[in-house]
């Protein structure tokens, strides 16, 4: 079987606990009690917990074949950090769900569909799905970890941490889907057909998701707090031409996660978050890192 692109990868699973930081996030918590951002991320993080799942769980099918120790090595970090990952972000959104989001429905409603897709679909299909989705993860991944008007946004300090905390194992991880993917014999047809179903179906899904969760707002029904949200939505990075070129980017014959060097975005992210005087030390559960 094929090898992992970067043997030196390092994929550390950390044991996060951020359950108390989440108790006093208000209802619309991003910067400015921004409406519709405060709905996007609510309904981005519904999807986490059970897509995570099935991210784990497309990996791990194939995790036997796998005789190369450093991409062994890698997909076992991987599969870490994707549990804990889903973990905080259920218990994020259990506290979503406490001041008036449909969070819980979207995750069910997330669990059913992948459910569905995998009783249909052979597991090259679902491993394929997987390593599109991560690169969707990774190009938010480092926006997030690049642009501090992103990082503002998200508002109350326990989202901040939150997200840049995941962005960061993310780009850490970015490329081991990918890997397994190519490793198992995956076709480059599949590869990017796969990628141009799901950059419809994101689009649509979260479009549908964030209308229903804003419908269930009285806020919403305030048109010039509805206007304004969505005039900053239009200029904000995350719907700029470059992200998408970025998503487009998958569809190359030479494509690899990898093209995009994040390594000092990496270790940056890794002092800031995690060195001696790391800002989220205090959020690893009494376990450790592992």
């Amino acid at each position: 079987m094929a090898q992992a692109r970067n043997p030196e990868r390092t994929v550390p699973t950390r044991r996060m606990d951020f359950e108390e930081s989440f108790e006093d996030v208000p209802r619309h918590f991003t910067k400015d009690g921004d409406l519709v951002t405060s709905h996007v991320v609510a309904a981005l993080s519904s999807l986490f917990p059970d897509g995570e799942d099935f991210f784990v769980r497309s990996v791990r099918h194939y995790r036997d074949r796998i005789t190369e120790p450093e991409l062994k090595r890698q997909v076992a970090g991987f599969i870490g950090q994707e549990a804990v990952h889903g973990r905080e972000h259920r218990v994020f959104n259990d506290r979503l769900a406490e001041v008036g989001y449909p969070t819980k429905a979207y995750e069910r409603l997330t669990k059913r569909t992948l459910a569905i897709r995998e009783r249909l679909l052979p597991a090259s299909s679902n491993l394929a799905a997987t390593a599109a989705l991560e690169h969707f993860t990774a190009t938010l991944a480092e926006l997030v970890l690049s642009s501090e008007e992103i990082r503002d946004a998200l508002g109350h300090q326990a989202v901040r941490d939150l997200f840049v905390w995941h962005a960061l194992e993310e780009s850490e991880h970015k490329a081991v889907a990918f890997d397994v993917y190519r490793a198992a014999g995956g076709t480059e047809r599949m590869r990017v057909w796969t990628m141009r179903f799901f950059r419809v179906v994101f689009v649509v899904a979260m479009v549908l998701q964030v209308t229903g969760s804003l419908l269930l707002d009285k806020a919403t029904y305030n048109p010039r707090t509805l206007v304004r949200s969505f005039r900053n939505l239009r200029h904000s990075p995350v719907v700029s031409p470059e992200i998408w070129r970025q998503l487009r980017d998958y569809d190359r014959p030479d494509f690899h996660p990898d093209d995009r060097d994040t390594g000092a975005l990496i270790e940056q992210w890794r002092t800031e978050l995690f060195g001696p005087e790391g800002s989220l030390n205090d959020k690893l559960a009494k376990a450790g890192a592992a």
